[in-house]
């Protein structure tokens, strides 16, 4: 799988989030972690214990020799396992996920790409009910999502006893209409849910702002 834009976006948004509630934040479990992208990010910069799940088990080889390769690889603790039957020793102080995007819809002649985008093996509606079994009672959770399915996702979680307390519409520049969408929740009922967006490049096709200001510390060139 190849380390996508939105979610290099995503890992830094989430890092920045989670360094906010400084040292209340101990445990995150990262589920699906695909390349360990978003743990390795978080990682860096918060010094705490990650777990992080793939059932691929291509894509988890590929992970733990990408952690195994960093100096934070005593935080990071990764796991073949499918969410579904995982054992998870604690609850967490946050969970994370870039779930499957395109269930129901026509699968590519690539099967991992299918795998990712595609997998039954779990199901967006079935990810409220997972996230509240293992997210402490005061935790958050913070998922990326397609745009298309914003409707759906905000539907689902009206249904649960789960907040969506943040959302993120993001564009590919502003010219652009919202491809993707984070999330920031909590397991409460709480009736205010914060909306901003943010574009990943402006008019002259440059890095925005506000896409720099996350990113800096991650990218090479910017």
């Amino acid at each position: 799988m190849k380390v996508t834009t939105d979610s290099c976006l995503f890992g830094a948004w989430i890092t920045e989030e989670v360094k906010r509630q400084k040292s209340k934040v101990k445990t995150i479990l990262d589920i699906g972690t695909g390349t360990g992208l978003l743990s390795l990010m978080i990682a860096q910069k918060v010094n705490c214990s990650v777990t992080a799940i793939e059932l691929d088990k291509d894509a988890f080889a590929q992970a733990a020799e990408n952690i195994n390769a960093t100096l934070w690889k005593e935080n990071i603790k990764i796991f073949h396992a499918d969410i579904k039957d995982f054992a998870a020793p604690v609850q967490y102080d946050i969970v994370i996920s870039n779930p499957p995007f395109y269930e129901n819809e026509w699968q590519s002649g690539n099967p991992k790409k299918n795998i990712a985008h595609h997998s039954h093996e779990l199901l967006l509606e079935e990810l409220p009910a997972i996230i509240s079994d293992i997210l402490k009672p005061n935790g958050k959770f913070y998922l990326l999502l397609p745009y298309k399915r914003h409707n759906e996702i905000t539907k689902l979680f009206a249904q649960t006893n789960m907040s969506i307390t943040k959302k993120i519409l993001v564009r590919q520049s502003e010219d652009h209409d919202y491809f993707r969408f984070m999330i920031e929740g909590r397991i409460d009922r709480s009736p205010k849910t914060s909306i901003s967006e943010i574009a990943i490049r402006n008019k002259q096709d440059d890095y925005t702002k506000e896409f720099i200001s996350l990113l800096k510390d991650y990218y090479l060139y910017m």
